[in-house]
């Protein structure tokens, strides 16, 4: 059974960081492209960035040279670096696979940027 973990999230203010980490399990990891994905109010879920299993990494436009993500095969984690947040940042974020399995969403954890 696929479960899939997030946790890190928070209250921060702009220009702040925080760590996401999303343990996963019932997956062969080391071989899964992993997406972290986030959900603003009002908004559609969106891709932010993904890793494949060979360490190549993709960043949405709007979190590129601020946000890095990485993985740890051995502890089947994904993590997201958020470095310099802004307001428009705040979102559940969530991982998934990419492309996402649609059954096994996660609880997601909330980031919210704001002074």
């Amino acid at each position: 059974q696929v479960r899939l973990v997030e946790s890190g999230g928070g209250l921060v203010q702009p220009g702040g960081s925080l760590r996401l980490s999303c343990a996963s399990s019932g997956i062969s990891f080391s071989f899964t492209t992993m997406g972290w994905y986030r959900q603003a109010p009002g908004k559609q879920r969106e891709l932010v960035a993904h890793i494949t299993g060979g360490l190549s990494t993709y960043y949405a436009n709007s979190v590129k040279g601020r946000f890095t993500i990485s993985r740890d095969n051995a502890k089947k984690t994904v993590y997201l670096q958020l470095n310099s947040l802004k307001p428009e940042d705040t979102a559940v974020y969530y991982c998934n696979r990419n492309p996402p399995w649609s059954d096994y969403w996660g609880q997601g954890t909330q980031v919210t940027v704001s002074s």
